[in-house]
């Protein structure tokens, strides 16, 4: 009996490349000439781009395993119309980007990177250290209370911090005071923490009104997706003065990473790693293995995307 043909867009990790590799009849772009009618799955992360034209060019198209809680690198209005399935892998990277946010703030707000420097540096016996501000005690934005945001507010209640947040839709449950807008979150908090799903309708969210709501003693921290601010203002807002730091994880156009940025020491800068442990890696890639196995078991899938209904 043959074996289902899949799809493994790439980059994919070389774990996963190599499972789906063993599980299945894998092919890779490269292979599409002779063989896009056979293939029946596309195995993607959120760096591999799955767009219209590729999902229209497969005619036995059923499903699309995201390796990735977001899943703008896929066109799932063109997937869904095609009747494609489309998974992604929530829940399992929380804890890990929940303690990058704090990481990245925390480093942001203590100067760890200038500090590490000063010391390597040998300006240590030169005279101390300037004083720097601290994260306890103080008031933090959300924006996007999902799954990842709740998971940064508790880590945050830890350290005894007023927490708040703005969705596009009040949380019934949420313990939190509301923001109407990302303008009206930044204005009231320290430090802002973005959490919200890439795509057109987050793009430039965090824009200079934002930025000059937070103010020249603000922090902003950004381990969403890099669309979702408008980097140039951000540059701009660094440069000038009119944001205290920022702490990123992702950027506009990875790995490319603006120089402005680069030579700022308020400035703190990660290669999108905050889902970057062993095991939450782990767990992502069996998440994604166990959604295309159960699609091709029956047709469902344990983590569909929430567009799928």
């Amino acid at each position: 009996m043959s074996r289902p043909v899949i799809l493994r867009v790439p980059p994919l990790s070389p774990q996963l490349h190599a499972a789906v590799g063993e599980r299945y009849d894998a092919v890779d772009p490269a292979d599409l000439p002779t063989r896009a009618g056979d293939v029946v799955g596309i195995v993607s992360s959120n760096a591999g781009t799955v767009d219209a034209a590729l999902i229209a060019s497969l005619p036995r198209l059923g499903v699309i395993a995201n390796h990735g809680v977001g899943y703008d690198n896929i066109d799932v209005t063109a997937a869904l119309a095609r009747g494609v399935a489309v998974s992604n892998t929530p829940d399992v990277l929380d804890d890990a980007v929940a303690e990058t946010a704090l990481a990245l703030l925390l480093a942001v707000r203590r100067r760890v990177v200038v500090a590490d420097r000063f010391v390597r540096a040998g300006r240590w016996p030169e005279g101390a250290f300037p004083l720097t501000d601290q994260v306890a005690g103080s008031r933090v934005g959300i924006l996007g209370l999902g799954r990842i945001g709740r998971a940064v507010a508790t880590r945050l209640e830890a350290f005894g911090c007023a927490v708040s947040y703005h969705n596009r839709r009040e949380v019934p449950d949420a313990p939190y005071p509301y923001a109407a807008s990302p303008v009206a979150l930044a204005a009231g908090v320290d430090s802002l923490v973005v959490v919200v799903p890439g795509g057109a309708g987050t793009e430039a969210l965090v824009d200079r009104a934002v930025l000059d709501a937070l103010g020249p003693d603000g922090v902003l921290i950004n381990i969403a997706r890099g669309s979702v601010v408008d980097e140039p203002a951000l540059v701009a807002a660094l440069q000038e003065g009119r944001l205290g730091g920022a702490g990123l994880d992702v950027f506009a156009d990875e790995p490319q990473v603006p120089a402005g940025l680069v030579a700022l020491d308020t400035a703190v800068l990660l290669p999108h790693i905050a889902s970057g442990t062993h095991p939450t890696r782990a767990a992502m890639r069996q998440l994604t293995l166990d959604n295309l196995a159960s699609w091709l078991a029956d047709g469902t899938l344990l983590t569909p995307v929430p567009e799928m209904g």
